[in-house]
This record gives structure tokens, C-alpha cells and sequence, in this order.
């Protein structure tokens, strides 16, 4: 009986089971059935009815539906090319049915005239690995939602009308091998996000409206394609590694130069950087790339020669090489390779004797539209013309400017945390008048300081014509010197002032190479150069080098700065200026900016660049009379070795704040202080007033600030500056505390000119009648005894 029992059980189980099979079946063939009619019953669905096994269909190249376990798990559905847009569709009601089948890994729907905005619950199908809807008629931003598919391995969204920007959050996409959104509308800077898509193998992003530069792509060590065509991306070649097998750039702003590392890419197969505008020498070496099948660099603007035995990989199938500057022979490997091999050469000024090439006074003149030089080179005839090329540095002063200085303030907040002794000396001696709010309000002004704004043109490249004109081809009357206290200090260069279209004045700083370098060479250091920029630094404007036509070597490199013409700080110090001298407050503002562009240049985020042995005289004011550091070093050509070197700081922070403490003894005492003899006499007698009473200090103050300064921001003035000149390193204050009281001295001293105000006399000045007239009662007194 209880055998019976089980059996009889067991029977019911496998019929409940097999219900609910068929049910599940069921459903999802109804699922199907309703995807059919939603799509408007297309012809490649025209075999589904109500008695089709979906699991148990054979698969076409147009529909393909798989089953794992009875779950759809994989649906394909591939339109006619070129299918119209659905009518009376809704994308939502359409996607609401798909997400019943959460099995699904696989979804392809291509070309079937789907159209609206893909709705953010196609994240619901969280199991999907591969997502698969191009050439169809979506529109608007990619939901952002797409990345909690965190399996997905491909999405590919190729032939829509996306807009909006790459959403970032793509980058938690940690297996996401395949990303393609071809031929849609999307805009904007490539969010760098996709550095961190360390499983990517495919990056396709052409027929967009991306701008800027590709954000840094090395880490992505399995990419093999790299296909950015047709939208607005550069200037700079991008980084990617040496797995690379395809890189497609046409038809964007790339400009530079090749790098150097492409020539070690050996796995590159097919290489398209055609209609940019890249510059500088043509890699020969490309043609002998051990994988190389296709290769294209047509319209551009390379230059270099090439010779007819430069070797060609034998499985080189097309070569463009045309509408360029190249010169010299085509090697013979592209003329006696395989006959189904296609090169393309025309356009350029190679010795071919053909109809195809343009005479050698073309590059001449294509040259001098950019400017020239005459080089004498020994080995190869007709080599005395030299293309001016320009390389383009622009887009990074700003940002990386930005980040350059969070790091500065995140450094000055950490040792704000942990006062040092010089910052509590000062405040503890400050009059009890000034209220703890105005330490605070001085604190927080000097940090948040450092984020002022740069009002500067963005940096960007000249042209050769463009400074000549400037400059009236560099007529004797612009010529500035090979130095100068009137702007920036250079070795071995020539300065010039020019005056550019719009009116505003520049210094062109000329710098003659000895030793061939190409340009590439020098692109790291105007890459640092160009984050010369600073409120309180002569900054940088642009470049340009001028380069040997025949091998693309640098001849010589311009830089251009702004022109700073109101004068030395000196000059309204202690010279006798036409205009007049400072005032206390204009004096206290001009130490501040001094004091932040030596921390700019000090805090290393410059490599071989920084301050050195800054004087007052190194200091030119604006016509606001803001402060300017005009003289640091820079990175300058070793003539020793075949490459450019930085100059490394090995500065103490320490001999940049002693530095700063002579400049600040002479704007307190207008003294001109030439020698160290000359600075421990004025040391000592700053130091014996800071002990005395306000009659003392206004013996050593200038003397026309006698009267126009409060004592308070004097004597902490007086403080900060002595301790600067200690004797003993440890003893001296850190740049943030000189910038931290400087600061608070400026805050008293604007405080006290309020409470003054209505008063013509102050402290110092009321004090210093009060002593004459004691001392004419005195004398008095004394006479009349």
C-alpha cells in the first residue's frame, strides 16, 4: 500500500513539474507573440505562430532564438539594411515585454526600426552579457542605468541618434570587452573613465561630435581596436599599448607629431591617421612594421625625407602616403611589392619624376606660409629650406593648473592643522583689539586664495608669420635683449617685444638649438612649460618651433609670455619713480602675490622648473600693479647630451623664504639692500623695533609710510620678515605661514583704515606729533631753567 502511495506521489510531481514547464513555455511563447506584434509583424518574423517551438527552431541569419533548460536565453532578431522607422510604436511597451524573459544574456535587435528613447528599465535585464541595437532610430542620452549591467561583456549601440555625452558610470563596466556607438550623435570630452575598462578589446567611437583629448588609454593593456574617425578629437596622438592591432584617427585635430613609441607597436596591422593635421617627420620605420597590412596617412602635413632603400613589411597591402611635405626618393619596396599592393603617393615633393608630385618650390612655399630658416646640410642637395612648424601644447594649462593647485591647498590645509610655531608667536602677540573672527577671516582668505582665477588667453600655438608681424620681422626697435630686469631671464636667448592683432603686447623669447633634435624631443618640456601660468607669474602665452624642412629637425623654438610693462617692484620702492611710490596696503598686496608665485613654483608640480635666488628686481608689477615673478628657471637644452634634460630643484623651501625676507626688508624699509652685510644691519634694527614701541618702528619704516600704516600691521609685518632672515633654517616659517600672516596683516591694516576713517591721522602718526610736542615742552623747560 505505502508503495502504492509513493508512486502515486511521484506521478503527481512530475505532472506538476510538466505543467509548470508547459506554463513557463507557455509564457514566453506568448512573450514572443506580443514582441511580434509590437514590431508591426516584420517579414523576418512571419514564420512565428501560436504552434511554434521557439526553443526547438533552427536559427537563420535573421532570427535566432536559444534555450537554456527551457529559458530563453539568447534572442536574435536582424532586420532588412536600411529598415524606416516603426509607426505607431512604443519603445516603452516594447521594452516592458522584454524584460519578462530575465534570462536573457544575449540580445541583438538590428535594424528594425525601433525609435525613441531607450528607457532606463532595460537595466532590468541584469543578466545580459551581450546588448546588441544598432542601426535603429533611438534617440536622446544613453540612460545611465545601462551600467548596473555588470556583465554585460558587449554594447553595441552603432547606427542610432544618441545624443548627450558617454555616461561615466560605463566605467564600472569591469568585463565589458566590446564598447561601439558608431554613427550616432554624441558629443563632448571622452570621460576618462574608460583608462579604468581594463577587459576592453574594442573602443569604437567614430562618426560622433567628441572633442579634446583621448583620455589616457595605456592601461588598457588587451585593447587591440581603436577606431576614432570622423569627430573633433586631439591634439594629442593618443596613448595607447602595444597590443594596439588597429588605430583609425581619420578626419579629426590630431596635430604633433607620431610619437616614437608607434614605431614599437609590432602587433599593428592597420594604421589610418589621415586629414588631421599632424606635423614633424614622417616614421619611415612604419612601412617595416612586422604586422603592418594597411597604412595611411595622407593629408597631413609630414615632412622628412625618404630614400629608396627604407624597408616595407612584405604583407603591406595599401600605402597613402600623399598630400604631405615628404621629399627625397619612394623606396623601391613600394614600387616591387605584390601587384595587388596599392600606394598612393601623389601631392607631396618626392623626386618620382612623374606629373603626381609638386615641384620641390612647393614645400618651399608651403613652408614659408609658416615660416622658414636656411639650413646647410652636408649630405643631401637642395636642403636649405626649413619648415616652421607648430606644435600644438593647448587645452592643459587650465586643467591641469587646477589640479596642480588642490594639491598645493590640500598641502597647506594639512599644516594648518599643526600650526608651527611662527603662526602662534605672531597671533599671540596681535593687539587684543582685533577680534578672533579676523584670525579666522584671515586664515580662510589666504586659503581659499590660491583658487583665484587666471585672467589669461588660453595657451595656444603662433605661427612664425604671426610673430614676424608682430614683431615687424623682428625689427632691432622690438628687441628687448639676451637679458633683461624688464622680463623673464633667459640663457642664450634673444627677447623681443610684439604686438599681436587685437592690440595686446607679448615677449617672444628666441631660443637657437646647436644639436638636431626633433620635435617630439621637446614636447614633454612645452607640455610643462605651458603650466606656466599663475596670477603672480609672467606666464606662458604659446610656442612655436621653426624646424629643418629636409629632416624636420628643430631649428629654433619661440616662447611667448605676457609683457609686463609698469616696472620693476624696486622702482616703486626705493627708486625715485615718475609716477609716485606704493602704498602700505599696495605694498602688502604686492608681498602676497610675491610670496604665492614663489609657493607655485616651490611646490614641484613643475618638474625643472622653479624659483632660484628670486630678488626684487626679479618682481615687475601690472597696471594693477599686480606682483609678478619674472626670473625662474626653466628647462633649457644640455648641449652635453642628444636630448632634452630637465633641470631638477634642489631647492630648500628654506632659501625661497629667505629670499622672499630680503625682498620684504626693503618694500617695509625702502632701503635698496644689495648685500648680505647690508641685510643683517636692517635685520637688527627690525628686530630692536619689534621689542620698542610704535615711536621706534617709525624709525625704521619708509618714511613716507610713516604715517599711512596702523602699528599693528607693521610690527606683524616687521615679525614675519625677520624671522624669515633667521639665521637657523629651523627657526624660519614655511611659505603658507608668510602667506598666512602676510594675509592677516592686510586684514588689520584694512580694518584699521575703516575704524579710521573718519581720521585723517594714524596710530603711528598721532603718536609721532605727541613725541615732538614732549620734546618741545622739553626743550622749552630746559631753556628756561
Amino acid at each position: 500500500m505505502e508503495k502504492h502511495l509513493g508512486l502515486k506521489n511521484l506521478l503527481v510531481l512530475l505532472v506538476l513539474l510538466l505543467s509548470i514547464s508547459i506554463s513557463e513555455s507557455s509564457s514566453q511563447a506568448n512573450i514572443l507573440s506580443r514582441i511580434r506584434n509590437l514590431l508591426n509583424y516584420p517579414n523576418v518574423l512571419s514564420n512565428w505562430n501560436n504552434d511554434t517551438d521557439f526553443c526547438n527552431t533552427e536559427p537563420s541569419s535573421s532570427v535566432t532564438v536559444i534555450c537554456y533548460e527551457g529559458n530563453i536565453t539568447q534572442l536574435h532578431i536582424i532586420g532588412s539594411l536600411g529598415a524606416s522607422q516603426l509607426h505607431n510604436f512604443s519603445i516603452d511597451s516594447f521594452v516592458t515585454t522584454l524584460v519578462e524573459l530575465p534570462s536573457l544574456k544575449v540580445l541583438r535587435l538590428v535594424s528594425l526600426g525601433l525609435y525613441g528613447p531607450l528607457p532606463s528599465k532595460i537595466s532590468r535585464l541584469s543578466s545580459l552579457e551581450i546588448l546588441d541595437l544598432s542601426s535603429n532610430f533611438f534617440h536622446s542620452n544613453i540612460p545611465r542605468e545601462i551600467s548596473s549591467l555588470t556583465s554585460l561583456q558587449s554594447l553595441i549601440l552603432d547606427g542610432n541618434k544618441f545624443t548627450g555625452r558617454l555616461p561615466n558610470g560605463l566605467g564600472s563596466l569591469v568585463v565589458l570587452a566590446v564598447l561601439s556607438v558608431k554613427n550616432n550623435s554624441l558629443e563632448g570630452r571622452l570621460p576618462d573613465m574608460l583608462g579604468s575598462l581594463h577587459s576592453l578589446r574594442v573602443l569604437s567611437l567614430s562618426r560622433n561630435n567628441f572633442t579634446g583629448d583621448v583620455p589616457d588609454l595605456s592601461g588598457v593593456k588587451n585593447l587591440q581596436v581603436l577606431d576614432l574617425e570622423d569627430n573633433a578629437l586631439g591634439p594629442k596622438f593618443p596613448q595607447v599599448s602595444s597590443k594596439i592591432q588597429s588605430i583609425v584617427l581619420r578626419n579629426n585635430k590630431f596635430t604633433a607629431g607620431i610619437p616614437e613609441k608607434v614605431q614599437s607597436y609590432h602587433q599593428l596591422e592597420h594604421m589610418d591617421i589621415s586629414s588631421n593635421r599632424f606635423m614633424g617627420p614622417f616614421p619611415p620605420s612604419l612601412l617595416s612594421l612586422p604586422s603592418i597590412t594597411y597604412l595611411n596617412v595622407a593629408g597631413n602635413k609630414l615632412t622628412g625625407m625618404l630614400f629608396e632603400d627604407n624597408q616595407c613589411n612584405a604583407g603591406l597591402d595599401f600605402v597613402d602616403l600623399s598630400t604631405n611635405l615628404l621629399s627625397g626618393r619612394l623606396p623601391s619596396c613600394l614600387l616591387t611589392g605584390p601587384k595587388h599592393r596599392i600606394v598612393r603617393y601623389s601631392n607631396n615633393c618626392l623626386a618620382t619624376g612623374d606629373r603626381t608630385q609638386h615641384p620641390f618650390s612647393f614645400c618651399r612655399n608651403e613652408a614659408l606660409a609658416v615660416g622658414i630658416l636656411p639650413h646647410h646640410h652636408k649630405h643631401i642637395p637642395g636642403s636649405k629650406l626649413v619648415l616652421a612648424l607648430i606644435i600644438c601644447g593647448s587645452i592643459i594649462g587650465g586643467v591641469v593648473l587646477v589640479c596642480g593647485t588642490i594639491i598645493v591647498v590640500r598641502k597647506f590645509l594639512a599644516k594648518i592643522a599643526t600650526p608651527r610655531k611662527t603662526t602662534r608667536s605672531i597671533v599671540e602677540n596681535a593687539a587684543s583689539t582685533y577680534t578672533s573672527k579676523l584670525f579666522t577671516d584671515a586664515k580662510y582668505v589666504t586659503r581659499t586664495m590660491k583658487l583665484g582665477s587666471l585672467s589669461l588667453p588660453s595657451y595656444r600655438t603662433f605661427s612664425s608669420e604671426e610673430l614676424k608681424i608682430a614683431t615687424n620681422n623682428f625689427d632691432a626697435a622690438t628687441f628687448i635683449g639676451n637679458s633683461s630686469d624688464d622680463q623673464v631671464h633667459f640663457k642664450n636667448h634673444h627677447m623681443y617685444r610684439g604686438q599681436l592683432k587685437d592690440g595686446s603686447y607679448i615677449t617672444i623669447r628666441c631660443l637657437q638649438t646647436k644639436r638636431k633634435n626633433s620635435s617630439q624631443n621637446f614636447m614633454h618640456h612645452i607640455e610643462l612649460m605651458s603650466k606656466l601660468r599663475h596670477n603672480h607669474l609672467v606666464s606662458t602665452l604659446g610656442h612655436c618651433f621653426e624646424c629643418y624642412l629636409d629632416d624636420s629637425s628643430v631649428s629654433r623654438i619661440f616662447l611667448i609670455f605676457e609683457y609686463v610693462s609698469n616696472g620693476t617692484l624696486r622702482s616703486w620702492i626705493s627708486d625715485k619713480h615718475a609716477n609716485g611710490r606704493l602704498t602700505w596696503t599696495q605694498r602688502i598686496a604686492a608681498a602676497v602675490g610675491v610670496a604665492r608665485g614663489m609657493q607655485f613654483l616651490h611646490t614641484g608640480n613643475i618638474p625643472g622648473v622653479f624659483s632660484n635666488n628670486i630678488k626684487i628686481t626679479d618682481i615687475l608689477l601690472d597696471q594693477n600693479f599686480v606682483a609678478k615673478i619674472c626670473s625662474y628657471n626653466l628647462l633649457i637644452l644640455d648641449e652635453n647630451v642628444k636630448e632634452l634634460k630637465s633641470i631638477r630643484a634642489n631647492y630648500e623651501e628654506k632659501l625661497v623664504v629667505y629670499d622672499f625676507g630680503v625682498i620684504l626688508l626693503e618694500i617695509i624699509t625702502g632701503k635698496q639692500i644689495n648685500t648680505k652685510n647690508e641685510v643683517r644691519i636692517i635685520q637688527n634694527q627690525l628686530q630692536e623695533s619689534i621689542m620698542s614701541n610704535a615711536m621706534s618702528r617709525k624709525d625704521v619704516v619708509d618714511p613716507a609710510m610713516r604715517t599711512s600704516c596702523s602699528d599693528e600691521s607693521l610690527k606683524t609685518m616687521i615679525e614675519i620678515c625677520c624671522r624669515c632672515l633667521e639665521q637657523y633654517t629651523e627657526d624660519m616659517p614655511s611659505i603658507e605661514d608668510v602667506i598666512w600672516n602676510l594675509q592677516f596683516a592686510a586684514q588689520v591694516e584694512d580694518s584699521w583704515r575703516k575704524d579710521a576713517s573718519s581720521s585723517d591721522a594714524s596710530p603711528i602718526s598721532h603718536l609721532y606729533n605727541l613725541s615732538r610736542n614732549s620734546n618741545s615742552n622739553n626743550n622749552s623747560k630746559s631753556m628756561s631753567v
